[in-house]
């Protein structure tokens, strides 16, 4: 990375806190303003909303029309994180501010993500390593599994993301279906496209949702979705938590419509519902399908390129709008 001193009188705001290479970047190369910390925003933007020009947030935290519109100068946001939901994109477009997300990045360590919460919730290794570790292996047996291998795994929504996924599920022996708003030409023919999803999940073992988060998509998983995939079917989430009703997912499971779930997001994180956490037939991870050090680094390099690039070069490297 190249940086130059005309970046150094810039006033950045972050709206969340990041991690520590990219705030130490932000702070080093720019006019760095913790806006969590802030404790009168409302003065701030009025007195120095002026003067800021970009923003450094992430998928978690986001960036509201509100606050776009409190920031007359801005040019750019920087956004940790391939998902974009949480930041007002109608409102960056009328404003002709530049967006950028980290996508291809964490492309890998999402789909392992994906894979694992399959071979888990299927063979209960979660399970199975707590009752080792309760002393019940020397008493009992442990009940028998569901053999992922050979099995049907439709992929909902066949980005870079799902692909990766297919990928994975046949290194398994696992035919791979998928539905998306149009087929793709340019993935290898057995891979079957459904243009309805209902019917992708009756002829699936494992629904596996990789589609983008926000209102087109939320609660796209619902009763009949669930109801379509069946008692011996498993759904696997590792894309956005509002994709999931996640009351009818607890219902679900808990009259046993579906045979289990593997999570990594949730309609309102970090919160879980305690049903949820109640049962063994789920598998629950803390949002960290991209939380190795190898992507993590990547993705946050891509935050502090993009920034750079914006206001060295005029444009980012990998925009959303």
């Amino acid at each position: 990375m190249t940086h130059t001193a005309a970046t150094d009188p810039i006033d950045v705001l972050m709206v969340g806190p990041m991690p520590a290479i990219i705030t130490e970047h932000v702070e080093r190369h720019y006019r760095l303003h913790r806006w969590w910390e802030i404790k009168d925003q409302a003065n701030f933007l009025k007195t120095q909303g002026r003067t800021v020009r970009g923003i450094v947030t992430s998928g978690r935290h986001g960036a509201t029309r509100q606050l776009m519109e409190s920031l007359p100068n801005l040019e750019v946001i920087s956004s940790q994180g391939v998902g974009y939901d949480s930041i007002d994109i109608d409102a960056a477009r009328a404003r002709e501010v530049a967006v950028a997300n980290t996508p291809g990045v964490l492309n890998a360590c999402v789909a392992d993500t994906a894979l694992a919460l399959i071979l888990n919730v299927s063979r209960r290794y979660c399970e199975a390593d707590r009752f080792v570790r309760a002393g019940r292996w020397a008493k009992e047996a442990f009940p028998l599994t569901t053999k992922p291998s050979g099995k049907r795994c439709g992929v909902v929504g066949l980005g870079n993301i799902g692909l990766d996924v297919a990928k994975r599920a046949e290194a398994f022996d696992m035919s791979v279906a998928y539905y998306n708003r149009r087929a793709r030409n340019d993935v290898p023919a057995h891979y079957r496209y459904y243009d309805n999803l209902i019917t992708l999940a009756q002829d699936s073992d494992f629904l596996v949702v990789v589609v983008p988060g926000g209102a087109q998509t939320r609660h796209l998983i619902n009763d009949a979705v669930l109801d379509a995939l069946g008692p011996r079917g498993y759904l696997i989430n590792v894309a956005r938590g509002t994709v999931v009703d996640e009351a009818a997912l607890v219902k679900a499971l808990q009259e046993h419509r579906i045979a289990g779930a593997g999570l990594d997001v949730f309609e309102e994180e970090p919160q879980v519902p305690q049903a949820l956490m109640e049962m063994d037939q789920v598998v629950l991870l803390p949002h960290l399908a991209s939380g190795t050090e190898e992507t993590r680094q990547a993705m946050a390099d891509l935050v502090i390129n993009n920034l750079d690039s914006w206001f060295q070069r005029g444009e980012v490297i990998t925009r959303v709008v």
